[in-house]
């Protein structure tokens, strides 16, 4: 009997910091993190991804949220999710 393994980062919760926010750029039509002097255009996977990111939820809760929404593999979604936010939490984008 296997057991899903959780990874070290499954319970952190990660936030946006102070100054750092999701938002749509209308004429565009494209979805925006916007921080202090910089800008990074996020794709749909990662759009779903940020929208989840509120401070509360953790990064096992995001994953299993995508899993289901998206009727997933979960391990998949955990990779994909773990490494948007180390990117981003390099860039200071967001807080783990």
């Amino acid at each position: 009997m296997s057991e899903a393994v959780a990874s070290p980062q499954a319970e952190l919760v990660p936030r946006l910091p102070r100054g750092v926010r999701l938002k749509l750029d209308e004429t565009r039509s494209q979805w925006l993190l916007l921080a202090p002097e910089r800008v990074v255009k996020l794709d749909a996977v990662a759009k779903a991804i940020l929208e989840r990111v509120d401070g509360v939820a953790t990064i096992g809760r995001i994953v299993d949220d995508l899993a289901a929404a998206y009727a997933a593999e979960r391990a998949v979604i955990e990779a994909d999710v773990t490494k948007l936010l180390n990117e981003l939490a390099a860039k200071r984008m967001v807080d783990l």
